[in-house]
């Protein structure tokens, strides 16, 4: 099956990509390295079976990627072997991800006043009650 498309694809007929060099193409992640380390470390599957760098994909072929504490579940739609700009490289795949999850609100830390120093017995106790460490003074 010969598809057309940036990078040659089109022009030798390719039926098979690496997949480290895929998720670097359709950038998935930053670097080719990283692709491969992910692939080593066991956080990349291929049809649901854990892939190598070297696995090869083909079109219709469902990738699996644990990157960036994110899982990424990805369908193939064109093969790449160069890396190509972000508009071009969302069209070689079907984003199946589950949504990221809501970012967490972090509550803002008090700070002391700039040269208030320690503070002192009483000034801790306050805090921990703020804080719910201790319920009542005792």
């Amino acid at each position: 099956m010969s598809l057309s498309g940036p990078g040659g694809v089109g022009r030798w007929g390719i039926e098979t990509v690496r997949v480290d060099q895929w998720l670097w193409a359709v950038r998935l992640t930053k670097t080719r390295a990283n692709a491969a380390a992910a692939c080593r470390g066991g956080h990349v599957r291929v049809n649901g079976a854990p892939a190598k760098p070297a696995t090869p994909v083909r079109v219709g072929d469902r990738v699996q990627a644990h990157l960036g504490g994110r899982t990424r579940v990805v369908e193939v739609a064109k093969l790449l072997t160069k890396r190509v700009g972000a508009q071009l490289a969302v069209d070689c795949f079907v984003d199946h991800s589950p949504p990221p999850p809501p970012r967490e609100e972090h509550v803002a830390v008090p700070t002391r006043d700039p040269g208030t120093g320690r503070p002192t017995k009483r000034d801790r106790r306050q805090l921990d009650r703020l804080r719910g460490r201790r319920s009542s003074p005792s």
